[in-house]
């Protein structure tokens, strides 16, 4: 019999999944399976957490995709969540990166999951971080404008939304660099 392994660690009640899984792998006799989920359960989780999800937690999540390798799983989530701006998916692209399949996520949906780093990339988020009650080894904070709040001309905006994705882009990657 060979069973294919489904990822479903975003799913919001992956413990209660992940424990009926090991409990028929074990009536059955697979052993590989269970230690399958194990490892899974042994990689080292990331979130960028700001009010929306919408700019630069979703950023960050995207460079941090591209920079950290597979014994890293990254996530990006909002205290107060609503839409990917158009506007940090085509900034990434710019650079190369995609986040237009990206979607905005509300924290509560990721509390079931132990972070090894749970990092704030705006004031507001962080003043709510007190009530993240999930399992954080480093809770970190990095305060950037907020470019979806800027007005003016589309040009003057566009030009915030880089400006903040390259100093998201060079914390990231010290970051990176520096603890990983």
């Amino acid at each position: 019999m060979e069973i294919e392994f489904l990822y479903f660690k975003n799913c919001p009640n992956y413990i209660e999944v992940r424990r009926n899984l090991i409990e028929a792998a074990r009536k059955l006799g697979l052993t590989t399976f269970i230690k399958d989920i194990d490892e899974i359960n042994r990689t080292r989780n990331v979130l960028f957490l700001c009010t929306q999800n919408s700019c630069r937690s979703q950023m960050a999540e995207g460079f941090a995709r591209k920079l950290l390798d597979e014994r890293f799983e990254i996530f990006s989530a909002g205290t107060i969540p609503s839409s990917v701006n158009p506007r940090a998916i085509k900034v990434m692209k710019e650079i190369g990166i995609d986040i237009s399949n990206h979607y905005s996520k509300s924290v509560e949906i990721l509390l079931h999951l132990p972070f090894e780093y749970v990092i704030t990339v705006c004031d507001r988020a962080r003043e709510s971080c007190p009530n993240f009650t999930g399992v954080v080894k480093n809770r970190l904070h990095w305060n950037f404008e907020d470019p979806a709040e800027v007005s003016g001309t589309e040009e003057i905006v566009m030009r915030i939304f880089r400006k903040v994705r390259d100093l998201i882009k060079n914390r990231v990657s010290n970051f990176v660099s520096s603890n990983l």
